[in-house]
């Protein structure tokens, strides 16, 4: 493309978002899965106008998301079998939750955020996105799902990178639905843990620990980790936590963290790092600008954090993915 194509493609790729949202939220791949269908087919099956889901196929078509048969059937391709609720790593959770209105809204007040520096969900719903989310049980769902199908698609590789056979109990905080620690805990079967976030995420049905039969070497706790995290592991766990907070409050869950950890326990920091120049991390970064308000940092930024927290980074472990490890260990 030359570049008046280029940023034309560019300004319009809401569309392929949207497009892929509806595909996830209607399980247009989970119905494909067995076998192609004519669009009558699938209109009955996912209870759909015809013509519109005839529209809407073709342009996922025109993405490679699915193909067109010469028949006139549908069928999926490796793409849309990212949006089929069977595979490991799907991206099911995440295409259901991008399209939410809620998200939307925020978004159109990126401009208002640049300008200003208020937040922009803060400013379109008059609250933060932890408190809509704590209001609104059905869009807290949504969000824990699609946070469980980023966690399902870096697992591997984070566990290919460092070695957490090494801990006896870990204690994940802010883990969500447990998908990480369920991993963990799957690979490493002498080892526990304990699952700790806000009493309505971590009170539901256990979800990925059962899955992975895991949830009888697992405790889970709610409460409220600017106040105080579980005392007894030997190490602590944060993904994706820091990032979604400025420094006052990400200083506070580090200190709830030293608080609870004895001096040989290990610290665990899971994030994408600005510096190491992977081209999506400056966008998750606006994410968070929009979002929960909080931001990506740079190692130099998270080694600043630990030591006014009282920790010393040790080493940054890299990953295959925009995932690194920070392990750091408290200072007496």
């Amino acid at each position: 493309m030359d570049p008046s194509q280029q940023i034309r493609a560019m300004i319009t790729g809401y569309r392929v978002s949207q497009a892929l949202h509806a595909a996830a939220v209607l399980g247009i791949s989970d119905l494909l899965a067995a076998e192609p269908l004519s669009v009558t087919d699938l209109a009955v099956a996912a209870k759909c106008d015809e013509r519109s889901l005839h529209r809407l196929m073709r342009a996922l078509a025109s993405v490679e998301v699915y193909q067109q048969l010469a028949d006139g059937r549908f069928t999926t391709t490796t793409l849309g079998d990212q949006l089929r609720s069977d595979v490991e790593g799907n991206a099911l959770g995440l295409a259901a939750l991008v399209g939410r209105p809620y998200t939307w809204q925020a978004w159109s007040a990126l401009v208002h955020n640049v300008r200003t520096g208020e937040n922009a969900f803060s400013s379109v719903h008059g609250q933060s996105d932890f408190e809509y989310l704590a209001e609104h049980p059905h869009e807290s769902a949504i969000f824990e799902a699609a946070m469980t199908s980023n966690s399902n698609q870096v697992a591997a590789s984070i566990l290919q990178a460092y070695d957490f056979g090494r801990f006896d109990c870990i204690v994940d905080v802010g883990g969500g639905r447990g998908a990480m620690l369920a991993a963990i805990l799957r690979q490493h079967p002498s080892t526990r843990g304990v699952l700790f976030d806000e009493p309505h995420v971590v009170m539901g049905p256990s979800g990925p620990l059962e899955r992975a039969g895991v949830q009888d070497r697992c405790r889970i706790v709610g409460g409220d980790m600017f106040d105080d995290v579980p005392a007894g592991g030997d190490a602590y766990m944060l993904k994706s936590i820091l990032h979604d907070w400025e420094e006052p409050e990400a200083q506070a869950i580090l200190r709830s963290c030293r608080e609870a950890m004895a001096a040989a326990a290990t610290l665990l920091i899971v994030e994408r790092l600005l510096d190491w120049a992977s081209p999506s991390v400056p966008f998750a970064d606006l994410t968070m600008m929009v979002g929960p308000g909080g931001l990506e940092r740079t190692t130099d930024e998270y080694a600043t954090l630990l030591a006014a927290t009282g920790f010393r980074l040790v080493r940054t472990v890299p990953t295959s993915t925009d995932f690194a490890i920070l392990e750091a260990t408290p200072v007496e």
